[in-house]
């Protein structure tokens, strides 16, 4: 639990793991939020990393991602020879990075600037 008390935006880790693993934001929301308010994590931190719970493109399983290499006929979106290679990952994970980040940011402004929630 230190790495959750100091630094309390790193349950976006958490919640990316647990999406890669049940490929379900619905899920990982029902089942990690409980968690995050016993560990006291406020309220503006869990929704500013909630884009984190969209982790199901990372390992290629899902039926979207194998129709999507099945009807490129250029060839160019491929599962490659490692499991963990793929066409989507490095696009996936710049955008939930990117998304967690200003998803972050935009929570900060409105509880501590505006003080909306």
């Amino acid at each position: 639990m230190g790495i959750i008390t100091k630094y309390p935006w790193s349950i976006a880790f958490a919640f990316f793991t647990v999406s890669v693993l049940i490929n379900s934001q619905g899920a990982v929301v029902v089942s990690m939020l409980p968690l995050a308010y016993s560990l006291h994590i406020e309220p503006w931190i869990l929704l500013g990393v909630m884009p984190s719970v969209y982790g199901y493109f990372f390992i290629p399983n899902y039926p979207s991602d194998i129709a999507t290499v099945n009807f490129d006929k250029s060839g160019t979106t491929l599962i490659g020879k490692y499991l963990l290679n793929h066409s989507f990952m490095a696009p996936g994970l710049i955008h939930v990075v990117t998304a967690t980040i200003v998803g972050l940011g935009v929570s900060y402004v409105y509880h501590f600037w505006l003080g909306i929630y």
